[in-house]
């Protein structure tokens, strides 16, 4: 198969990658390509930029999470010749796990997928010293991926002046130059950039970059590029298209919470359920006073419901059905922010305390400090969920902590092997801060699915 792809990765966080990723997308779907988008790495407001905003699809891929030849079937599936790839890359081009890892990196990705790179050079204060800057980078590309690199915070004057100089010195395309645009600025918050649908003429704002970018960048360029990617040689497997087993009516129901405070998911999570033979129902924990009728299991994933804590608590009745949802054994898995909704209080960063669910008898608040961050693996001590004997990967990334962070599984760092318990499971339920990637572990989304249907047949007895 022959598919058109390139990344933008960087030289480091903060460098304005995901502006002109977002500029990007947008050039090209305005001049007609069928694009869809990926992530490098665990996040998910990124992706969130691409889909919400730019209105195209979008999901992770993650070498740490399923390695190389598994995120090779992920990046391919449902993929078409038709299709034009973006791809984002995560902090600087070679940060990989732990900072010092290959694995997990931009450039590892790259190097899976075969793609061709565009390096997005944060240029602001200096001068000829980004020649060797350039230069460092590519020494380091043993694969050759870099196939050009683009300016950012940049006059025009000085670009016109050190262009050619690069070109004749590094033998390296410079693609571009951007300007600093200061009236264009997305704020961060700290699980990163803020939501999308929290930014005022978000819309407004990206069309200006994306004209911005269509002058100051040859978008004609990038597209050589991407078109001169190598084919792939390709399975059925990795060629599937939509193939969810479909049971009909008999296909149990995962309510799945989804709004301004539950947005945390990863597609790939989503469709392994629906794989596994899940029907999927959105609901609202903020404005929704039931769960989905004729629902058959709960998914309450991550997001900032510290945000939305008081009208969370308000809603009684969300509460009461969730409670009783539990009480019945409903299976629950829940995640980071869901983790935390189901506890008895929040107390968010101004010391306020709001009741929550209560299906978890314990606090959770805020610290005012990074509690814990990374990857992780994560091994149950009694087998519910996962085989025996096997682990889930995922991450963490959270500033509250509960005086009840659960001990029925193991955690381990990928890089210093430290341990410490967490999530608090059952036959039924798992609940706990970690974020799970299911593709690496696919016996969990099984599990969870063969839960619902056992609680759905339960259910049609009584």
């Amino acid at each position: 198969m022959k598919l058109k792809r390139i990344m933008i990765a960087a030289s480091g966080s903060g460098s304005g990658k995901t502006t002109i990723t977002c500029a990007l997308l947008k050039a090209l779907k305005n001049r007609g390509e069928q694009i869809v988008s990926y992530k490098c790495g665990p996040d998910y407001i990124d992706p969130m930029f691409h889909e919400k905003v730019i209105g195209i699809p979008s999901k992770n891929l993650d070498t740490f999470f399923t390695g190389e030849d598994a995120t090779r079937e992920l990046f391919l599936q449902n993929r078409t010749e038709k299709d034009f790839v973006v791809m984002e890359g995560v902090m600087g081009l070679f940060d990989g796990l732990g900072g010092i890892s290959e694995e997990g990196s931009s450039y590892h990705l790259a190097k899976v997928t075969e793609t061709p790179i565009a390096l997005v050079i944060d240029a602001k204060g200096m001068g000829r010293s980004v020649i060797p800057m350039i230069a460092g980078f590519l020494a380091y590309d043993k694969e050759h991926l870099i196939q050009g690199v683009i300016l950012n915070k940049m006059s025009t004057s000085y670009y016109e002046i050190i262009k050619p100089l690069i070109e004749a010195e590094l033998s390296i395309r410079v693609l571009g130059y951007f300007p600093e645009q200061k009236n264009i600025h997305i704020e961060s918050r700290h699980l990163g950039l803020v939501m999308p649908n929290e930014l005022e003429d978000i819309h407004k704002q990206l069309q200006v970059v994306s004209e911005k970018l269509e002058k100051t960048v040859d978008v004609e360029a990038i597209e050589h590029i991407a078109e001169q990617a190598k084919e792939f040689l390709t399975t059925q497997k990795q060629m599937n298209v939509n193939s969810c087993d479909n049971k009909g009516s008999s296909r149990p129901v995962i309510a799945v919470a989804k709004d301004e405070a539950f947005c945390f998911y990863y597609e790939d999570n989503l469709f392994m359920l629906q794989e596994n033979g899940a029907k999927i129902a959105y609901f609202s924990p903020l404005h929704d006073t039931k769960l989905p009728d004729g629902c058959d299991a709960l998914l309450i994933g991550g997001g900032y419901p510290e945000l939305y804590a008081d009208k969370l608590s308000r809603n009684v009745s969300m509460r009461n059905a969730i409670n009783q949802a539990f009480e019945n054994g409903m299976p629950i898995v829940a995640e980071c922010g869901g983790f935390m909704y189901l506890h008895d209080t929040m107390t968010d960063k101004n010391g306020v305390s709001h009741t929550m669910v209560g299906v978890i008898p314990a606090a959770c608040s805020y610290k005012g400090k990074l509690v814990r961050f990374g990857y992780v693996e994560i091994r149950e001590k009694k087998s519910f969920f996962l085989q025996e004997g096997q682990l889930i990967k995922g991450h963490e990334f959270h500033y509250f902590d509960s005086t009840d962070n659960g001990d029925c599984c193991i955690v381990t760092k990928p890089i210093t092997g430290r341990e410490y318990s967490c999530v608090i499971e059952g036959e039924n339920y798992w609940m706990g801060f970690p974020h799970l990637y299911y593709p690496s572990n696919p016996f969990f989304a099984e599990s969870f699915v063969k839960k619902a249907e056992k609680y759905k047949e339960v259910k049609g007895f009584t």
